[in-house]
């Protein structure tokens, strides 16, 4: 399965528990650590760790299991799939954070374009 199928895969799942605001961030021109980044809104954190939940288990359907994954609160859960990392956080996280424009505002690196 390619990067891009798993990011996709991982969207439509967070899109059926109506996760919020559901971005894909291309950053393989920009990093070495992954492919994409997904990230997504919820409005609790009992609807956080729902999206979270149900995507972990969607994606064990596809024997794709994350390397590590961070639950431990504080409005914001993660699942690193390797070339996916996944992020769930609650609105205040993701303006506090913006990595849309944090990953925006950084320019390609050289070494990586194919």
């Amino acid at each position: 399965m390619t990067s891009k199928e798993k990011a996709d895969l991982i969207v439509g799942y967070a899109d059926e528990l109506k996760a919020e605001r559901i971005e894909t961030l291309s950053v393989r021109d920009k990093t070495s650590i992954t492919d994409y980044f997904v990230v997504c809104t919820g409005n609790s954190d009992t609807h956080m760790n729902a999206i979270a939940e149900k995507v972990r288990e969607k994606m064990s359907e596809h024997k794709v299991k994350p390397l590590r994954s961070d639950q431990s609160g504080g409005g914001w859960v993660l699942h690193d799939y390797g070339d996916v990392v996944f992020h769930v956080m609650r609105e205040e996280k993701r303006q506090f954070y913006d990595l849309e424009t944090l990953w925006g505002s950084i320019q390609a690196d050289p070494n990586l374009l194919e």
